[in-house]
């Protein structure tokens, strides 16, 4: 059958029809109940004002789409027994995905005093975009959820996530046409590139086109057919097309077409699985419906049209309290889906109005996919020792932290071959986890040449140059179950930003939900960090993405800067591990010093910050100043400034603090990692100047530290917005973070020192001239600099 055909067949017997319509006819029904009434929910009485909810929230365009498509798949999968999530992408689809888990029995199982009868359809109502309710959207909150549609743009990519390593699902995503707008949707349709059918599950894209946005048309839906048909092909799709208005005439396309569609997933996965086991150059079907926005709604309201026009986008009737015609219409528009022949006196679903409900392992809203805590199962992890570094004596020798991790990441994924994937812009290799590759490659469907390598159907590595779709990918494959890394470059993990907060809003709100089991944590590793792209430069040079997730809830975020390998990898087994964060962890790729044995880094990534009192000069007193330090360049740099005090101002007693935890640095009570303040001031002092060597920008330790009681003596440097192509030490000299100026703040800062110490201070300022004009005159750092390690 062609994209443009009619179904060739009457795809539905009569009763089938009615059966489809009844359920269509009770979700449309309960989600007008959900947007407009706070009482009389069965209408067993004429409508009245106090009736209607005083504010009226809710979008009522995209809602009877959704439940139509809902009552179509309920139907394949009670014939098919098919395994089946949905994913609803058009914003604020919320009160299709709360009616159809309702009418299927899940939400009162999910929430007993939302019961199947009356009482619990008028608090289904009341409670729905109410103050204590639940949100106008698919939220945590709803069962059968994993996406969440208050932002546009991820539902695609989140699908082929929960797709990935799940051989027997089908994952129905309805794609709005003003979703399909944006770009991270525009990039996902890429996916179908990346999916195997041999080893994971199916995507079936339903791009639902109603025409409008909420204020003016959509593209999708006015370009010509052809050109929609050639995009969607191009893409690597088999198109079907479910177009009309008559309801009865839709039923019998879409019927058809899933029937369809689902019938050519079965054949792909069984030539994929028992015939030529190929996975590349598949074909999926997806299906482009076009019905009218705000179907089955008013026709037309105070004279304008309504249905099929923007103006049914969010509350057709506005005035339902204050103005009788609108009352009217409201009553007329709830009783045209007939509620008594839906439901019985008691306010319960009749059967007939349930008959296409699945059974009750197979129902779409119950399905465990959707609450992937249940499906999770821990990583089976190497130990993290045995890949340690040899540390002879602190700061002595070099190694590339990221590629040590490497080496444990590799058999991360070597012994778990279905539950685990890396996800990056095309920088695994860059960011020195090359080992991996020794035991998987890259995923690639999609045409090989000779000279390719590490690509196959089965990898484990995911790569695509676009942060949103790694980011989508691995939030859909968490939020079914299963464990995984996004590895990236520092400055651009920015792209994602606003991906991270639907996500990080996600796990704060179904942590307060008790029927939500924990997922595996989503774990950033950032590298080729602001301190390293001195040759990249200015535009690669941004290490703000800590301070935008520091905003997010305390009990969600944790914020790592180990200096070395060993902290490394420790780090990195303690996050694998964890459950319900969003973990970053910065750490270079280029060779820096190593200071702590394996059990040295064990022991000061558990305390989280540590004095390293080998770097000190302190001997049991009370030192004159601190030198804190949180990333691997500034623990660097800190170490050399501390050297250069030894050796000029043998009198003056340092203490060197390194943090690896950002968060234990928080205000106490304000983190659950934040030092009490009691521990706080043993390790910095309560009145010493501390002058503080930082990766990122330097006001986010001010914030972080701004109630403790040394605060006021609390000096930060970090990166502030200085950048070019230059080298690394003329880098951190741009941002006055190189070691010659902490020894300056430490002698403008120590009291009775600046007179005393003017000399070395001058010294210091002619050492960054040196280095400058070096750097200028030979294009590196000159060799003391660059080979500079701890000697005592």
């Amino acid at each position: 059958m062609t994209a443009t055909e009619s179904v060739p067949r009457q795809a539905l017997t009569a009763t089938e029809l009615q059966e489809i319509d009844r359920y269509w006819r009770a979700a449309n029904y309960l989600s007008v109940g959900q947007i407009y009434l706070m009482d009389n929910p069965l209408l067993r009485e004429p409508l009245a004002p106090e009736h209607i909810k005083p504010r009226l929230l809710g979008h009522w365009g995209t809602t009877p789409g959704l439940n139509f498509i809902y009552a179509h798949l309920n139907h394949q999968v009670r014939r098919r027994g098919t395994e089946m999530v949905w994913i609803i992408g058009p914003g604020h689809g919320g009160p299709a995905a709360v009616a159809t888990a309702w009418l299927d029995g899940v939400y009162s199982e999910t929430y007993p005093d939302v019961g199947l009868d009356a009482k619990g359809m008028r608090k289904l109502f009341r409670q729905f975009s109410f103050p204590g309710g639940v949100p106008s959207h698919a939220a945590p909150e709803t069962p059968g959820s994993i996406h969440e549609g208050g932002e546009l743009g991820y539902a695609l990519s989140h699908a082929f996530g929960a797709a990935f390593d799940n051989p027997d699902l089908v994952v129905a995503t309805v794609i709005g046409d003003g979703e399909a707008e944006t770009g991270a949707l525009s990039g996902s349709w890429q996916s179908a590139r990346f999916l195997n059918p041999v080893r994971d599950g199916a995507v079936l894209p339903i791009l639902h086109l109603n025409g409008y946005k909420i204020a003016g048309p959509t593209v999708l839906a006015r370009i010509p057919e052809d050109d929609l048909l050639a995009q969607m092909r191009g893409h690597g799709y088999e198109p079907h097309v479910v177009a009309g208005d008559d309801p009865d005439t839709v039923h019998q396309q879409m019927a058809g077409v899933l029937d369809t569609c689902l019938e050519r997933i079965d054949a792909i996965r069984f030539r994929a699985r028992h015939g030529d086991g190929t996975a590349e150059d598949v074909r999926w079907p997806m299906i482009i419906m076009r019905t009218p926005k705000g179907w089955t709604g008013p026709e037309t309201v105070d004279g304008m049209q309504v249905e099929n026009t923007w103006r049914s986008h969010q509350v057709p009737l506005t005035e339902t309290r204050d103005n009788p015609d609108h009352l009217r219409s409201l009553e007329e528009w709830l009783r045209s889906y007939r509620p008594d022949e839906l439901f019985d006196a008691d306010g319960a679903p009749r059967s007939e109005t349930t008959a296409v409900v699945p059974s009750r392992e197979r129902r779409i809203s119950g399905s465990p996919h959707a609450n992937g805590g249940l499906l999770l199962t821990d990583l089976i992890l190497p130990d993290f020792r045995d890949y340690a570094v040899e540390v002879e004596r602190p700061g002595e020798k070099k190694s590339e932290a990221t590629r040590v991790l490497g080496g444990f990441l590799r058999d991360v994924v070597a012994a778990n071959p279905r539950t685990f994937r890396i996800m990056g812009p095309d920088e695994t290799q860059s960011n020195r986890l090359g080992a991996v590759f020794e035991a998987t490659d890259r995923t690639w469907n999609t045409g090989r040449l000779p000279v390719d390598r590490q690509l196959s159907p089965d990898g484990r590595v995911m790569e695509v140059l676009s942060e949103q779709l790694c980011q989508g990918w691995l939030e859909g494959y968490l939020l079914t179950g299963r464990h995984g890394l996004f590895n990236s470059y520092e400055a651009f993990i920015h792209i994602v930003d606003s991906m991270v907060n639907q996500h990080a809003k996600w796990l704060k709100a179904s942590g307060a939900l008790p029927w939500r089991r924990p997922i595996a944590s989503l774990n950033y590793l950032l590298s080729s960090h602001v301190w390293r792209q001195d040759h990249n430069g200015f535009s690669h040079q941004d290490p703000g993405f800590i301070d935008h997730v520091i905003n997010k809830k305390p009990e969600i975020v944790r914020i790592y800067l180990p200096p070395d390998s060993n902290t490394l990898l420790s780090t990195m087994d303690h996050c694998l591990r964890s459950r319900n964060y969003i973990n970053v962890i910065t750490a270079g790729k280029q060779p820096q010093l190593t200071y702590l044995t394996m059990d040295q880094a064990i022991a000061h990534c558990t305390r989280g910050a540590g004095i390293w009192e080998w770097a000190g000069t302190e001997d049991g007193e009370e030192p004159d100043v601190v030198l804190a330090c949180a990333g691997d360049v500034p623990t660097l740099e800190t170490l050399a400034a501390a050297d250069l005090l030894r050796r000029h101002l043998p009198e003056l007693r340092v203490r060197v603090v390194n943090v690896v935890d950002l968060m234990r640095l928080s205000n106490e009570g304000e983190h659950p990692h934040a030092m009490p303040d009691s521990e706080y001031d043993m390790l910095f002092t309560r009145d010493k100047p501390v002058i503080f060597a930082f990766h990122g920008y330097p006001w986010l330790i001010h914030r972080l530290t701004y109630r403790r009681t040394g605060h006021a003596k609390l000096h930060v440097r970090g990166y502030k917005e200085e950048g070019t192509t230059t080298t690394p030490f003329d880098m951190v000299m741009l941002n006055d973070l190189d070691r010659f100026h902490l020894v300056m703040d430490v002698i403008d800062r120590v009291p009775g020192l600046g007179v005393r110490a003017a000399g070395l201070r001058q010294r210091m300022q002619d050492e960054r001239l040196r280095c400058r004009e070096y750097t200028r005159k030979y294009g590196e750092d000159a060799p003391e600099i660059r080979d500079w390690v701890w000697e005592h």
